[in-house]
């Protein structure tokens, strides 16, 4: 078998290097039409569309700050019955929500098991829900 050299040919386009600007048109009036949300209003967005699924799912993950935001909530996490759940392995819990990775832990109280779904890139956010049948302790 022959091995053929792969030849990689670079073209210089210095056109398009070149940013496009309207006639008229500054460029902090692109970057303001480029981005017209802030960081904040986007978050906000986002956070107004993970908030139509129920807290705890991959598309409204528990918003904490790292793994102690994670362990400092299911410790203050009780059953329906004011029980303490049983908390198994984390687990991954596929890309959510707010676009990163997420973490899941089983949590079982009374023999009935659910998933619980956390999100602990948010270190300013401390969560104060419960998730659906849960209740959090003080």
């Amino acid at each position: 078998m022959r091995r053929l050299p792969i030849l990689f040919v670079v073209l210089a386009v210095p056109a398009l290097a070149q940013p496009v600007q309207r006639q008229g048109t500054t460029p902090e009036q692109m970057l303001r039409q480029v981005n017209r949300d802030s960081p904040e209003d986007e978050e906000l967005a986002q956070i107004r569309i993970a908030e139509q699924h129920p807290l705890g799912t991959l598309e409204n993950p528990i918003r904490v700050g790292g793994p102690e935001g994670e362990h400092a909530y299911l410790g203050r996490l009780r059953c329906p019955d004011g029980s303490v759940p049983h908390i198994g392995a984390r687990g991954e819990g596929g890309v959510g929500g707010f676009g990163t990775v997420t973490g899941a832990y089983p949590v079982r109280c009374a023999g009935a098991e659910t998933r619980l779904v956390f999100d602990m890139y948010h270190e300013e956010h401390a969560e104060d829900r419960a998730p659906a049948g849960f209740t959090l302790s003080r």
